[in-house]
Parts: C-alpha cells; structure tokens; sequence
C-alpha cells in the first residue's frame, strides 16, 4: 500500500521548503516533501564562500549542461542547479534581490491576475526578517529569511563606488525598497556567519511537526494520473536501480523542482508538446504545446584587470593568508571566507531613453582564470560583469528519453534576439567605462580582458560570444499565462491547465524574466502559492506611490 498524504511536494528548493512549512503550520494537512538530492550537511553549504566547491559537487549539484549554440561559439555552458535540500538557495551566491515594480506590474498586464507589485509586495515582506536599515513600508522584519548586509567592505569596492558616483550612477541605500537604480554593496541571504538556505529558514523550524515527512534521495520519474487527476508521485529511492516507491495525495501533487526537472517531470508523466511525447515513446496524456519552452537566462560577459597599488582577495584566498582567514572566520571575525562571490551591485541603463534600469553590473576585488570556475588568478585582479535585466531570447527544455535518470536537453538561445545582442555591447561598454574611471585608473597594471583591442560593437560582441556565461537565473519553463496565451503551463492560481490537483510552484512559473537574481522572487511564488493552496484570501495589496 502507498502511503497517503495531503500534499505531495516534489523538490525541497527555494519554493518547496516554503510550502512545506506553511502548509504543515496549523497542524491540519499531512505533507510529503521529496527531495532527490542528500540531506544538506555538507559543510560548504552553510560556510558562505563554500559556494564555489559546491559549482563542481555532483553530490549537491545536478551538474546540467546547456546545449552548444552561435551566440556562445559553440560553447557547451554549466547549468549548476541545487540538489540537496534547500535547493539552489543552498549553493548560489546567496544575493537578495527582487527586481523591479515594472517586473510585476508586467505578469499582471498579461493577464496573471494579482500578480503585480502591489500583491506581490506582501508576500516578499512575508518572507524576510530585514535585519539593517530599510524602510518598513517595503521590507519586512519578521518572517523566516534573514537578509543582511555584507559586513565586509573592501577598500576597492569603495573606490569603485567612487567611481561610478563620478559618472553619474548614485548611491541607492537599498535597492529593494522604492528604487533600484543606483550603485551598493550588496544585500545577501546570510547571517552570522552562515548562508540562510530555504532549508535552514522555513524547513528545519518545520521538521519536528508530525504531519510533516521529509524524504530525502528520492527521485521522482512520474507523477500518477487517473485520467486528468494527478493522484500521486513514483520515485526511486537513491536514483537509478533503487527501490521503486509510490506516494499518494488526497489533496494535491505540486511540483517545485526547479525550472529544469518541474518541465522534465511534466514531459515523462505525459505532460506536454505532443510530438515531442511521442518521438520518445512517451504516451500523451494531456498536450500542452507549452511545457518546456519559454526558457531564459541572464547572460553575462565578464571583464577583469591586473591590479597594482592595492591588495585583492586574490591574494587572500591562498597559502598562508587563507590559513589565516580560515582561523579569523571560525574566531568570529571578518574573513574573506564569510563573502559572497559579488560584494557591489549596480543597476544602471543601456541609454538614457530606457524607461527603467535594464542593466546588472556587479564588482569584486577577485579575477578569475577563464575558463574555471572558481579558480583565483595567481595575480591581483578585479572582475566587473555586466548584463540585460530582461532577455526577449528564449529557449527550450525537452526530456531525451523516456528515461527519467537521463539528463535533459536544455538550451537557452543565449543571444539570439537582436536586442539582447544591442544590450549585451552596451552593459560590456558600460562596464569598460566603470573600469577606468578616475578613482579607478591609478590601479589598474592592465586590461586582461576583454583587452584594449577590443573597440567596435562587432568586436564586443565577438568577445561576449566566446566568453560570456551564465548567472545561474533560468526561468519561465512551466509559465504561468492567461488560457488566450497557448504557450502557458498554468495559470494564475498555478494549476497546471486542463487538469486537477497539479500545481507547479517554483521559478519556472514566471512568464516574464525579473530584473535580478531568481532566488527572492522564487522564495515569493512560493509565499504566494501556499496561501492559494490552502485556500486563503491574497493579503492585502500594499499600494504604493510611484
């Protein structure tokens, strides 16, 4: 006999611990929360700068590829995504940022009901325990995230600040609150020493509760149907050769695995464009043309320097000064060990007729050797990158085969839209432009790339191609749209269309790319969805002024 629950979760990511907690609050609804990946006890999950050996750790990280493509020269790019609990919040670079009003205010003019900034609001101030300044009218104080400030200001970060005030960018206080544009240290998903993982924030308070199972290693390859119903989960128990085991739910299946395995699940339960279902022998239970498209990513080229005249973390971060940083750490001190891989963020325009930001740029005082993840340069260095907030190129996921242990194919198109192309050069320019500044210029020995022959738009263009990469910010598989939209998956209450007791939950719901990294507005679909889910009223839409 399979047992039975309420709620079946699939995935305990970024969303999936959120509803887990919340469901389970009020001690009525059982839940079942799966998770394919090892419990999260491995130590550089919760060390902060920890994050660059989980990039390489298949044990944490399903180690995804991108399909090779033009616009990246043929590139195969890493698509790391968490496995363990807490999922991808357990193994980014722990950045807290929403995005703008004009990101949510656009899913609602598609047709998303209550899903603009005014209902989204509540849900993002739900979630976070604000601990630093901050008007309370947008930050909250009292939910589960703990979000800091970077507790580590490196004397290069403020002369790059410096740099950017002399050419026009201002300082923004906080840029989760009323504005984004504007230049600051980064805000971050880390306290006291240690990263706030979904799991740490929303899961662990949750795991003494009795109608609460948690089971980890448990790969889901299907999601049983009674003709449009979906009844419960089959999953392996260790992954391929395991014991094979089904849960059932009485209320609800949910998928929260991400916007790689929510689609691929889909498409191996029958889920999805039909001639792709049956070019890999997978019988269609239900077409949705949708499942799977829509995918985009932030891409961003990297520029770094030589450095004179100033010490960098890559002088830090080996030999014997890393010896001295790990003890500093552990002693409760500032160390290069507790930093995040980005310490200032930036967001700017591409030109001045651009209605809002549509520009990222993020500095470090580290450069690192092309080509390797994580690797320091043996010299001092800085790194700026820079990208489009809001990428019009879009991209596929498709299940390979009918084999649930067999990776998917994924390919984001990088590039492929003229005006991702046209933004791309102007975020390389504007970067080039941060670089040599005033306060900037008696610290740099030299460019080491894109390099000072690089001048035309064709040639930065050229450089982005072959040595751009990803930020680890895919969405939109599963996405959310008004039924007149034929590429939605859900819609506005997260159901899968056409059939019942499906949802997905996580950020492959999001029918438009946000301007930021993906965890806190994934964190608030998650927020968001519980309360639909237990069939709660939205809270009250916070409406502020322009």
């Amino acid at each position: 006999m399979a047992d039975t629950f309420d709620y079946v979760i699939v995935g305990a990511g970024s969303a999936g611990c959120i509803l887990a907690n919340r469901l389970t609050a009020d001690g009525k609804h059982s839940v079942c929360l799966l998770e394919a990946g090892p419990p999260d006890w491995h130590p550089f999950i919760h060390i902060p700068a920890g994050f660059i050996k989980t990039l390489n750790n298949p044990n944490l990280n399903w180690m995804y590829q991108a399909e090779p493509s033009h616009w990246t020269g043929g590139r195969s790019i890493d698509v790391p995504r968490g496995k363990t609990l807490g999922g991808s919040s357990s193994i980014n670079g722990h950045i807290y940022n929403r995005g703008q009003r004009m990101d949510f205010d656009g899913w609602s003019q598609r047709g998303n009901r209550n899903w603009g900034y005014a209902d989204v609001l509540p849900y993002f101030k739900r979630c976070e325990q604000r601990i630093g300044s901050g008007d309370d009218t947008f930050r909250g104080r009292e939910g589960n995230l703990q979000v800091t400030d970077l507790n580590y200001q490196h004397p290069f970060c403020d002369i790059f600040m410096a740099g950017a005030h002399s050419i026009g960018i201002p300082h923004n206080k906080d840029y989760n609150g009323a504005v984004q544009e504007g230049i600051s240290y980064v805000q971050r998903t880390a306290h006291k020493r240690r990263r706030v993982s979904t799991a740490r924030a929303f899961l662990n308070p949750a795991k003494s509760r009795t109608n609460l199972t948690v089971r980890t290693n448990a790969f889901a390859t299907q999601i049983l149907l009674e003709g449009k119903k979906a009844v419960g989960v089959a999953y392996s128990k260790g992954g391929r050769g395991g014991k094979m085991v089904e849960v059932r739910a009485n209320r609800e299946v949910i998928l929260s695995g991400g916007v790689v395995n929510s689609p691929q699940l889909l498409q191996l339960s029958g889920i999805g464009p039909g001639s792709l279902l049956q070019s890999l022998g997978i019988q269609v239970e239900h077409e949705i043309a949708g499942v799977g498209e829509n995918l985009r990513d932030h891409y961003a080229p990297r520029l770094s320097a030589r450095v004179k005249n100033i010490e960098t973390l890559n002088e830090r971060a080996r030999g014997l000064s890393l010896v001295g940083e790990v003890i500093k750490y552990f002693a409760g001190g500032k160390s290069v060990v507790n930093l995040s891989p980005s310490m200032v963020y930036g967001f700017w325009h591409s030109d001045e007729a651009a209605r809002s930001n549509d520009l990222q740029f993020i500095f470090t005082p580290a450069s690192y050797k092309l080509g390797v993840h994580g690797l320091l340069d043996d010299v001092p260095g800085f790194t700026i990158a820079a990208w489009q907030h809001r990428p019009e190129s879009k991209g596929w996921l498709r299940a390979r085969s009918s084999d649930p242990f067999e990776k998917p194919l994924i390919q984001p198109n990088y590039l492929d839209d003229e005006e991702d192309r046209r933004i791309v050069v102007c975020a390389m320019k504007l970067a080039r432009r941060l670089m040599y500044t005033e306060p900037m210029m008696p610290y740099i020995e030299s460019e080491a790339y894109p390099g000072e022959d690089v001048q035309s738009d064709d040639e930065y263009l050229e450089a982005a191609r072959h040595w751009g990469g990803t930020t680890f910010h895919l969405m939109g598989t599963c996405r959310m749209g008004p039924e007149t939209d034929p590429t939605s998956v859900v819609d506005d209450q997260l159901r899968v269309r056409g059939m019942e007791c499906l949802r997905v939950i996580d950020a492959s719901v999001m029918p438009t790319m946000v301007s930021a990294n993906l965890n806190a507005a994934t964190m608030m679909i998650g927020e968001k969805g519980s309360d639909m889910l237990l069939g709660k009223a939205a809270i009250e839409p916070i409406i502020v002024p322009e």
